[in-house]
């Protein structure tokens, strides 16, 4: 069983069937680039050019290591794969020359009707204020529109900008983990989590 998240509440057979069915079809996320659309396998190359710079892929324990074309084009799959089982899906954020300035990956278990998101933005488009707005856009985002119940996050132990971000949007520190990396390695992780009612009542748009 997956230590994630650390708030397990089963859902129904009928919810869980709802969640997946919301991922498969979901469309993009609320984002602060031109255009925000899913990633194919034709987008390997460009993918690994963005998350090989060390402030994109630094911070983030999920991604591929060592990074390589093959290794990207095999997480790209992956994703598909998530999709197509309604537990995840993987956005790709386009500035206006239509380069990859931000990605987003979300991973969903159904049956706990929880999820996850990683992501990072371009060097070039940080510290503007966006990683808040869009953070927050994007957990409205997963409770509407996927129908999630909670939200569980994790960040490395000297993440302090993330932490400090989480504590003021509300979300309560669970305590700590070894995450996994996809090649065996592991890396200590604060556990985050909010539920929807609690987020909804601060942030949601609808009734």
């Amino acid at each position: 069983m997956s230590d994630l998240p650390f708030t397990k509440t089963r859902v129904s057979s009928q919810k869980e069937t709802e969640i997946r069915q919301k991922v498969r079809s979901a469309g993009p996320p609320p984002s602060t680039g031109a255009r925000t659309r899913l990633a194919t396998p034709s987008d390997a190359d460009a993918f690994l050019a963005f998350l090989l710079h060390p402030d994109v892929h630094g911070w983030i324990y999920s991604l591929p290591k060592p990074l390589t074309l093959a290794s990207v084009q095999t997480f790209i799959d992956s994703k598909i794969a998530a999709r197509e089982a309604g537990e995840g899906l993987l956005f790709l954020t386009l500035d206006e020359a239509g380069e990859i300035s931000g990605y987003s990956d979300i991973q969903v278990w159904p049956q706990w009707g929880a999820g996850e998101i990683a992501g990072a933005i371009r060097p070039d488009r940080q510290n503007r204020g966006q990683g808040g707005a869009g953070m927050t856009a994007t957990f409205t985002w997963m409770f509407e529109t996927l129908g999630l119940e909670l939200i569980c996050n994790t960040t490395a132990l000297d993440n302090i900008r993330i932490q400090s971000l989480f504590r003021k949007t509300g979300l309560e520190y669970k305590g700590d983990i070894e995450s996994l990396r996809p090649d065996g390695s592991t890396r200590t992780s604060q556990v985050w989590e909010v539920e929807r009612e609690a987020w909804l009542s601060r942030f949601g748009t609808q009734a």
